[in-house]
C-alpha cells in the first residue's frame, strides 16, 4: 500500500506540489492526469526515493520512504518496476543485455535461470525472439514493450509507469493499455500510471487523480471522471487549450 500525506515541493520559487494526499490500495491501478508541469512525475519521483519532500510524508508498505537509509531504500526499489517515457533502453546494448542488466542489479539469478527469466519477460510483451537486437533496430512501440519487459522482470509487486503511451498511435496506445491491465490483473500488482492519454484512464486504471495548480482537483473513478461538472476537468479531458491560456495569462 501506498500512503502520501500532505506532500509539499518547491523547485526555484515553484510551489509544484501543495499539499497532495492520496492513497493506493494494495492491487489497485491509478491514474495520475494534469496538464505539463503540474507534478505528476515529480509525485513518481518522491515514490522511489529520488526526491525528497519539503513537507509531508509518502509510506510505502508501512515505510517512510524519506526516512529510509540507503541500503533500505534499494530494498524496497527491488519491489518496484519502472517503466519510463522514452523505453530508457541502453543504445550500447542489445534487448537481452538491457533486460538483464535489471535483473542482475535486482535479484539473484544467474545464468540459465536469468535468461529464461528474459525469455518468460519477452513472450509476456509478445516480443519473442528479439532479445539479440539493438534498440536502433526497434520501433516506436517495440521499445516500450521492451520496457515494460524489463520491468516485470523482476516480478515486482509495484508498477510505475511514466507516460507509456506517448508518441504511439491509437493501435500500439492500445496494446500498451492491454499489457498493463494484463500484468495488473495476473500478479496483483499494485500499479501507478502517470499519463496524458485518456484511453488509459477510462479502460485500465480503477481510480484517477487529476493535479491541478499543484493539489488534486479531482480524485474519482474513470465513470465519475466524465460525468465530472468541474470546469477544469471538463477542459482536461476534452482537450481544451483555455485551460493552459489561463495558467500562463
Amino acid at each position: 500500500m501506498i500512503q502520501v500525506k500532505d506532500l509539499h515541493k518547491t523547485f526555484e520559487g515553484k510551489h509544484v506540489l501543495r499539499g497532495v494526499e492520496f492513497d493506493v490500495k494494495t492491487g489497485e491501478a491509478i491514474a495520475i492526469i494534469g496538464i505539463s508541469g503540474s507534478g505528476k512525475s515529480v509525485i513518481l519521483k518522491h515514490l522511489i526515493g529520488l526526491l525528497k519532500p519539503d513537507r509531508g510524508e509518502v509510506w510505502m508498505d508501512n515505510n517512510l520512504v524519506s526516512a529510509m537509509s540507503f541500503r533500505k531504500l534499494q530494498t524496497v526499489r527491488e519491489k518496484i518496476g519502472m517503466v519510463f517515457q522514452s523505453g530508457a533502453l541502453f543504445d550500447s546494448m542489445n534487448v537481452k543485455d538491457n533486460i538483464s542488466l535489471a535483473l542482475k542489479k535486482l535479484t539473484k539469478l544467474k545464468g540459465k535461470s536469468l535468461e529464461d527469466r528474459v525469455k518468460e519477460s519477452l513472450e509476456s510483451v509478445n516480443m519473442s525472439g528479439t532479445q539479440d537486437l539493438m534498440p536502433s533496430e526497434l520501433s516506436g512501440g517495440m521499445k516500450k514493450r521492451v520496457g515494460i519487459a524489463r520491468a516485470i522482470a523482476i516480478k515486482p509487486e509495484y508498477l510505475f509507469y511514466d507516460e507509456p503511451t506517448t508518441g504511439l498511435d491509437p493501435i500500439m496506445t492500445d496494446v500498451i493499455n492491454r499489457l498493463i491491465i494484463k500484468f495488473q490483473k495476473s500478479g496483483n500488482i499494485t500499479t501507478v500510471i502517470v499519463t496524458h492519454e485518456m484511453s488509459t484512464v477510462y479502460d485500465v486504471v480503477d481510480r484517477v487523480i487529476l493535479l491541478h495548480d499543484g493539489k488534486i482537483r479531482f480524485s474519482g473513478t474513470p465513470d465519475e471522471i466524465k460525468e465530472s461538472e468541474d470546469v477544469v476537468v471538463k477542459q482536461f479531458i476534452n482537450g481544451d487549450s483555455t485551460l493552459i491560456e489561463q495558467e500562463i495569462a
